[in-house]
């Protein structure tokens, strides 16, 4: 046995782990190791499980980046080492990720033993390890879902391999009696392009419980390649009027993936609707928001008028049409907006505040002067959020106009005060 291998042992005997992390990293990367004997790295293994068996969390970190260097001399103790289960889950589960690394095949069957495993953490790591192997998982895999107790496991380790090969068996459990494992099923079967899926998923959209409902309408939402044929607008609209809330999101947020003209019709329909929660009306704004076509435009547009709706779905509106990318419609959405002012749902400092906001980020002149008006609100909020919006929208004409209409004997003496808190707040980043 060489010198330096027999140093270690010495050292390894000696307890300083430290040292024998240290000396295995450096002989592994000197390349020192390449013409060692059989039974000398049999010995460098022994060392290093000895270190993650023994060492503090930082040796054991250390020794494990020379494992790979083992080759298969080191399988068959890591299998030892994570099967031991006396051993620290600690301990152990460095023995699960470098059997991940191992890139063998005793070390899938090891992994998919360990999913026997008691200790939840373990199981899992070891499948999410698993599905780090891909298609050469998918055997083992398979047959553990024939066990009750494996199969949620064999699926989410299955459903992380991403790979066609794994939509046979998957077809196997979409309607198991789990839960959790159907919908888990239906997600991981939505990623795939395949002609085998849609018809699973559209199964899937009354399944009785909601996870497995809202996995098939995110599935079917990507497949906007078949709206027409699957008739996708109208399944969806369906689902907005899921008992289950997060359905009705769910389907809110797929017809504004589709983006049709029929999906921003059935949209402003739903948010119209007086028994429409709040919560649902919000995701219809960001829905129709994200479709960003003219339609949709003008249903917001539409929606931004005096109602049953919240404050907080008003103010939903107005940040959506701030946030207006399309500029032929830019100078629309100011017009609207400033409107919205003279309305009664106008007057409230929250709607008052979005409204600034929105009017800055537009950045049109036309909203100079309501903005100016508005700085005679009694809310400091308000009058902050203004001073804000106009220094977007041509701050130095802008400064010129407040600055004459502070000596205007005619303007109210709130208006008179609101210009001269901006005029304070301007002379802190005027160049003097």
């Amino acid at each position: 046995m060489v010198s330096w291998v027999s140093q270690m042992q010495a050292t390894a005997q000696q307890g300083d782990w430290s040292a024998v992390a240290q000396e295995l990293q450096q002989r592994y990367h000197a390349g020192n190791w390449t013409q060692l004997s059989t039974d000398e790295i049999a010995a460098l293994v022994h060392m290093a499980i000895a270190v993650l068996k023994l060492g503090d969390f930082q040796e054991r970190w250390d020794v494990a980046k020379v494992f790979p260097g083992f080759g298969e001399a080191a399988i068959s103790p890591l299998i030892t080492l994570v099967k031991d289960e006396d051993e620290e889950p600690e301990t152990r589960w460095f023995g699960v990720r470098l059997l991940g690394d191992a890139n063998h095949p005793a070390a899938i069957q090891a992994l998919v033993e360990l999913l026997n495993a008691e200790e939840e953490d373990l199981r899992e790591m070891a499948s999410g390890v698993l599905a780090n192997f891909g298609t050469r998982a998918i055997a083992p895999l398979t047959d553990l879902l024939s066990v009750p107790e494996n199969r949620l496991l064999a699926v989410q380790a299955l459903a992380q391999i991403r790979h066609s090969a794994t939509i046979a068996p998957l077809q196997t459990v979409v309607h198991d009696d789990d839960a959790t494992i159907r919908a888990m099923t239906i997600e991981a079967l939505g990623s795939f392009h395949d002609p085998q899926v849609p018809p699973i998923l559209i199964q899937a959209l009354t399944d009785p419980v909601a996870t497995v409902r809202r996995a098939a309408i995110a599935g079917l939402a990507v497949r906007t390649d078949l709206t027409d044929d699957l008739g996708l607008v109208d399944r969806f609209v369906d689902r907005l009027w899921d008992l289950n809330i997060g359905v009705c999101q769910q389907a809110a947020i797929a017809l504004g993936r589709i983006g049709t003209e029929a999906a921003v019709g059935a949209l402003s329909r739903a948010i119209s609707a007086v028994n429409t929660p709040e919560i649902l009306q919000i995701e219809i704004v960001r829905a129709l928001a994200w479709i960003g076509t003219q339609p949709a435009f003008y249903s917001l547009q539409n929606l931004l008028q005096p109602s049953h709706k919240t404050d907080r779905v008003y103010q939903e509106i107005v940040i959506a049409l701030g946030r207006w990318t399309d500029p032929t419609l830019k100078s629309a959405a100011a017009q609207v907006l400033t409107q919205a002012l003279t309305q009664e749902f106008g007057q409230t400092p929250l709607i008052q505040q979005a409204i600034a906001v929105a009017l800055g980020q537009l950045q049109q002149p036309a909203a100079i002067q309501p903005l100016i008006q508005l700085l005679a609100s009694h809310d400091a909020g308000v009058r902050l959020h203004v001073i804000a919006a106009l220094k977007q929208i041509q701050p130095q004409q802008t400064h010129q106009q407040l600055t004459a209409l502070q000596v205007n004997q005619d303007i109210s003496p709130e208006l008179r005060h609101g210009i001269e808190i901006a005029l304070q707040e301007w002379q802190i980043e005027l160049p003097q």
